[in-house]
């Protein structure tokens, strides 16, 4: 039996070894879990007993593949959770990432099957992200920073960066949603920040921004 603990800390080094493959330091783990080396250096002799990982001193940590499918199957849930909650219960994409973090956890696979066949086998949470399928595959989308582009390119929004409830919010008071269309109008050499246009307003933008927008070039 798999903790919701042991879940978090395999869902963060499959974010943080991009996507379960690379070798991931302990101060890097401690960094994302928020906790001591010495914490995850016990969780991570815990988890290599369960095969989950496989650990190499000085080296760091990489997720076995029971690993790093069931890191994917909970990221999956976890997604899939949060298109239920915005298009089934009308919650704002701000709102779901905490709630999904709790419901990530069920383990009745019947259960997440048939949310996933309910919801019509969604391919991208509210934010962009895609979700896995059964066996732990994404669908690999093309996209890049907004932050990248040159002046004069047309794009649209597709995902974000960054989901957190401030960033989203800020996201919404300007009128950026996934599937929104932006016009690059100029970029500013000094400090990398952009004016664009956006449903017909011209709208100034930071650097932090552009960085955390996903976009595909038209």
């Amino acid at each position: 039996m798999i903790t919701f603990s042991e879940e978090n800390y395999l869902k963060a080094i499959y974010h943080l070894g991009k996507f379960g493959n690379a070798l991931v330091s302990t101060n890097a783990i401690a960094d994302k879990m928020d906790t001591k080396a010495s914490s995850v250096t016990d969780m991570i002799k815990k988890l290599a007993e369960k095969e989950l990982v496989a650990y190499t001193k000085y080296q760091g940590t990489t997720l076995t593949e029971k690993g790093r499918l069931t890191a994917a199957t909970v990221i999956r849930k976890h997604r899939l959770w949060e298109v239920f909650l915005v298009e089934k219960l009308n919650f704002n994409w701000d709102e779901v990432h905490e709630v999904a973090e709790q419901l990530e956890h069920i383990k009745s696979e019947k259960l997440i099957n048939q949310l996933d066949a309910f919801l019509e086998f969604p391919t991208h949470d509210p934010h962009g992200d895609p979700i896995p399928d059964k066996e732990g595959n994404f669908k690999k989308t093309n996209k890049e920073l907004l932050a990248n582009l040159a002046k004069a390119t047309h794009c649209i929004c597709i995902g974000v960066k960054d989901s957190s409830s401030e960033f989203l919010r800020y996201l919404d008071k300007h009128k950026i949603a996934l599937g929104t269309a932006i016009e690059v109008l100029s970029k500013e050499t000094f400090d990398d920040s952009m004016v664009i246009q956006v449903a017909g307003k011209t709208l100034t933008i930071s650097k932090e921004v552009s960085n955390n927008l996903y976009v595909k070039a038209q």
